[in-house]
């Protein structure tokens, strides 16, 4: 840019194990070439981490994302850790999915927070800034004692949506929780806005009580920040089908994909589901995917905030939700 900040540092982007194929995507977008750190497990699966060119005075972007298993995430603070004793001038952790995130609060007597614990491993290891997109809960952002740029799917799922131009649509959020998420959708769309009520009988398992407001006749667009076994995005489908929607869509940001207690992977449910189409990004690595599900990429964003937080320019327009 012709603007760069002459007070920036050498910027150095390097990727831990976790999704080294979106590293590699994102730094092509920055036109910045990744950089070269070893990283290897001693036999008894301990993590090791060296950076094999001098970062002393740089600028260092480190992107891991940390999903399970908890290897991602104790990489990523051993990464950080490694780039500070080799003097890096300053330490970004740019964490495409934030894992431990949904235990945001004390929602029951006698268990962790899990999303403050890691905002402060992360912030002790080193980190002097995050770069993340579509946390579980926004309010994990005042966890950190350090600044936080987060990004939102919605700056590339739209685009998309608006192209498919889906006629009669009404944006659906699965759960209370995701209201504010939804709502943005709908506005941007010009669409109606329906909540699911849903309880959880027990842990990774949900059930559909209410749909509130009208579906009938409308097509659907299911709006969500991640999607581990499907189970809830299932159900919410079968609701909506059962009401009297046409066409559903769904966007997802995150696509864990798990298997639910019976073994039985997301993708194979959402593959039998009555779903047309699920947009998601390449924020986790899949590892097992369908016709029904598209990626959209999410490296171009990120390579913009990784050069626009270098050169000290404003990534406010990166954040329009």
């Amino acid at each position: 840019m012709d603007d760069k900040n002459t007070n920036a540092g050498k910027i150095s982007i390097f990727s831990g194990r976790s999704n080294q194929l979106f590293s590699e995507k994102i730094a092509e977008s920055a036109d910045i070439p990744l950089g070269h750190v070893e990283i290897k497990n001693f036999s008894d699966g301990e993590i090791w981490v060296k950076y094999i060119s001098s970062i002393r005075g740089d600028d260092v972007y480190i992107i891991q994302p940390t999903n399970p298993p908890a290897e991602n995430l104790m990489e990523l603070l051993i990464m950080i850790d490694a780039a500070k004793r080799a003097s890096a001038k300053k330490v970004t952790a740019v964490i495409p999915y934030f894992g431990y995130a949904r235990q945001d609060r004390k929602d029951q007597p006698c268990v962790s927070i899990t999303a403050k614990l890691v905002a402060n491993l992360i912030t002790k290891a080193g980190a002097d800034r995050i770069i993340t997109i579509d946390l579980h809960a926004a309010q994990i952002q005042g966890f950190f004692d350090i600044p936080v740029d987060h990004l939102f799917a919605s700056a590339i799922f739209l685009p998309k949506l608006e192209e498919i131009n889906i006629p009669n649509l009404t944006v659906v959020s699965p759960d209370i929780g995701g209201i504010k998420l939804a709502r943005a959708y709908a506005k941007r769309l010009g669409a109606e806005l329906v909540v699911i009520d849903k309880r959880r009988p027990e842990q990774g398992k949900a059930e559909v009580m209410n749909i509130i407001g009208d579906v009938k006749g409308r097509n659907i667009l299911i709006a969500d920040d991640l999607i581990d076994t499907a189970g809830t995005f299932n159900e919410s489908i079968k609701a909506l089908i059962n009401a009297g929607a046409k066409d559903i869509y769904g966007v997802a940001t995150h696509p864990l994909f798990s298997n639910n207690k019976d073994g039985i992977n997301a993708v194979d449910l959402i593959d039998r589901s009555g779903l047309k189409k699920l947009f998601v990004t390449n924020s986790i690595q899949l590892k097992k995917s369908c016709d029904k599900i598209e990626i959209v990429s999410a490296s171009s964003l990120f390579a913009t905030a990784i050069i626009r937080a270098h050169n000290h320019q404003s990534i406010s327009s990166l954040f329009a939700n």
